[in-house]
């Protein structure tokens, strides 16, 4: 009966009777979709996906916030880390970051810490969410200010850079726990903490950070000399190299990077004041 229907039909008639079907095809095709879209929100309003759990492909400023604090609290709980309580030593690298924040491409959707850690190793390191951290030991260490503003760049750009991140979803592609609707944000914290114990930047991370912490001290007014400065002192120490450096790409070849990098039109000499910083850390000595 259809076939018969069909050769009476003219060329034109078929040619529209055709496009009928097509069109009532892409119809139901889409109301399918949306069909299966609304089933997918029902779902996560129905809580069987939560707000702590964080897609493979993006995370956002809030879950970021949330690992940050839980990476902190399991940092500080496992006694591994010591806060520094001296408010005047806190205070002043606070004071530090919130300098260079302004120059940070996440100063907007993140809320930075600035901590101290008692430690007499030379070292200085971040997590998620805005968390820095250096030691009491590389204040020490530091000749003046924009020596230790070279570092506390460098940490917020690795944050800027999202580089803990790339991390741990790396590690945890390799390891298989990577699942259809992501990662749980405990379990990316408790791998970001592992990462930090156990395995460096990346060569192309370390540069990167260096070359965002640069153009942030430059932008805030210090002396942008003062990070290859720190860079070489570093290298140069007797014996085995700091624990800031032990795991970081050469420092002789970061160092002549950043030389390069120096923005020959921003002379400032902000920071190198040796005395005022001895002054200013006297509680450390």
């Amino acid at each position: 009966m259809l076939r018969k229907a069909l050769r009476k039909l003219s060329r034109k008639q078929l040619g529209y009777f055709l496009l009928a079907i097509l069109i009532a095809m892409s119809l139901w095709l889409g109301q399918a979709q949306v069909s299966q879209a609304s089933r997918v929100q029902d779902r996560i309003r129905g809580g069987t996906q939560t707000t702590e759990t964080v897609q493979h492909s993006r995370l956002s400023p809030e879950q970021e916030i949330r690992v940050g604090q839980k990476m902190n609290r399991d940092l500080l709980r496992s006694g591994e880390f010591r806060l520094y309580r001296n408010p005047d030593i806190q205070n002043y690298v606070v004071g530090i970051g919130e300098r260079l924040l302004p120059y940070s491409d996440r100063a907007d959707e993140l809320t930075y810490t600035f901590q101290v850690i008692a430690d007499d190793q030379v070292n200085a390191f971040a997590t998620m969410g805005g968390y820095v951290y250096v030691t009491t030991g590389l204040m020490k260490f530091a000749d003046n200010e924009a020596q230790l503003a070279s570092v506390v760049g460098h940490e917020i750009g690795h944050i800027d850079g999202k580089h803990l991140l790339e991390q741990i979803r790396a590690d945890a592609v390799r390891r298989g726990l990577m699942t259809a609707t992501g990662l749980d944000e405990s379990t990316i914290a408790q791998i970001g903490v592992e990462l930090l114990r156990e395995r460096p930047n990346s060569r192309e991370n370390e540069y990167d950070a260096d070359q965002r912490g640069l153009s942030m001290m430059g932008d805030a007014g210090y002396a942008q000399s003062a990070m290859p400065d720190f860079m070489q002192k570093l290298a140069d120490q007797s014996g085995s190299p700091p624990e800031f450096l032990s795991t970081h790409p050469a420092p002789e070849n970061r160092v002549e990077a950043l030389e390069v990098s120096i923005d020959p039109n921003q002379r400032n000499s902000d920071g190198l004041d040796s005395t005022a910083y001895y002054n200013r850390t006297q509680a450390l000595r």
